[in-house]
């Protein structure tokens, strides 16, 4: 596996420094660039942008292609050149603006965490969409141009499509999209960051940050179209895709686990489940045995008695197991989350992490996986904790 994903990514850096070559190569500061390579750099630099930021990349690009066509050649734009799409959306990421920038003054915390959840799922939906509707679009430059071809009612705007070398044609347009992809995770695991934080001041800067990099990928950009050297701003995103790419099973985890989060606490899903008799689906609270945190599966007792997790990589892949270390085991009652702590002594550390359905149903799993009890952990402890002080008796553990 990690021989096939060092060949992946190899493949990757292959396909974008030989594209950056081309183009430094092609172009000069005296003349104008290349035609075919300057295109090659602007769709890098946009599909990483857009990545990053899908409904504000794709309404931009939407805006701006509309803008420069004639009225005669608008009906023949692409879906996302439409004032219908484009007026909204840009709508939307105002409201987001405001929200990011006066809310964090103006609404209180009970109030912004719902509309930063509901900012998480459009950003989720909006890049699902963009991967398959809008990176093809933007990919298809790649593709050698043909009466018939899509990109050829748009020569006269310059976005005619080119005919590249084979190894282009071969690898660009799916590589565009896994590279579109990966970028998108890992954007996406921001935002997932920024809803499980509790502070506010964490908050600012995660989307500070996600701002600055989107900035940088924009201003290479122009840099370089400005400067007659295409080409920084597409070594630069194909930087930012390569550190993308080896965080991306990092990102896949962390959005996954936020979404179930997300979606499960905010339905109330505790209030319609019971846990299943013999196997339940949860997520890894820790590393355990190179089978990385957050590794989503189902648990369940094997017939010598061991606690055993069955998962697939990327929740598509081969199944495979991972047998917990043998101990004491218990539930643990949190406020927005329960967990299965492994108990060693007085010490008790997470091993696997309860979606927001087990609120309230920690006994069940107690009495399923044959655990030694349950115990308050989290906020829940330091509650019972604090009420011990002034009620004179022990806090429960």
């Amino acid at each position: 596996m990690q021989k096939v994903k060092f060949l992946l990514a190899m493949l990757l850096a292959l396909a974008l420094f030989t594209g950056s070559a081309h183009a430094a190569i092609s172009s000069t500061p005296k003349d104008d660039p290349n035609p075919q390579s300057k295109k090659f750099c602007d769709a890098v630099s946009t599909l990483t942008g857009v990545a990053i930021s899908p409904l504000l990349g794709v309404s931009c690009v939407g805006a701006w292609q509309w803008y420069q066509a004639t009225p005669e050649q608008r009906p023949h734009l692409p879906w996302f050149t439409d004032p219908v799409f484009w007026g909204p959306a840009m709508f939307l990421v105002l409201i987001c603006f405001i929200k990011d920038s006066a809310g964090a003054t103006v609404l209180p915390g009970v109030l912004k965490k719902p509309l930063d959840a509901a900012e998480t799922l459009e950003h989720k939906v909006s890049g699902l969409v963009a991967t398959g509707a809008f990176v093809p679009y933007i990919a298809s430059i790649f593709q050698s141009p043909d009466p018939g071809h899509p990109g050829a009612a748009l020569a006269s705007l310059g976005f005619a499509t080119i005919d590249l070398h084979w190894l282009y044609n071969a690898l660009m347009v799916p590589v565009a999209m896994a590279a579109f992809f990966i970028v998108f995770l890992a954007s996406n695991a921001i935002n997932i960051l920024i809803l499980l934080s509790p502070f506010s001041t964490v908050d600012t800067c995660l989307k500070l940050f996600r701002t600055a990099i989107l900035g940088t990928v924009v201003g290479s950009s122009a840099f370089g179209a400005y400067s007659g050297h295409p080409w920084l701003g597409a070594a630069w995103a194909g930087l930012l895709i390569l550190i993308s790419y080896f965080i991306a099973g990092w990102s896949f985890r962390l959005s996954h686990f936020g979404l179930v989060f997300i979606w499960e606490f905010f339905t109330g899903r505790k209030n319609r489940f019971h846990p299943h008799p013999q196997a339940n689906r949860l997520f890894l609270g820790r590393k355990v045995e190179k089978v990385p945190t957050r590794t989503y599966g189902t648990l369940r007792r094997n017939e010598q008695g061991q606690l055993v997790l069955t998962y697939r990589p990327w929740l598509i892949l081969p199944s495979r197991t991972l047998v917990l270390p043998p101990g004491r085991y218990e539930a643990g009652c949190g406020v927005f989350y329960s967990e299965i702590l492994l108990v060693e002594g007085e010490s008790a550390k997470t091993i696997l992490l309860l979606p927001p359905r087990f609120l309230g149903h920690e006994a069940e799993v107690a009495t399923i996986y044959q655990l030694a009890g349950t115990r308050d952990v989290g906020l829940r402890a330091a509650w019972a904790w604090f009420k011990s002080l002034f009620s004179g008796k022990t806090a429960v553990t």
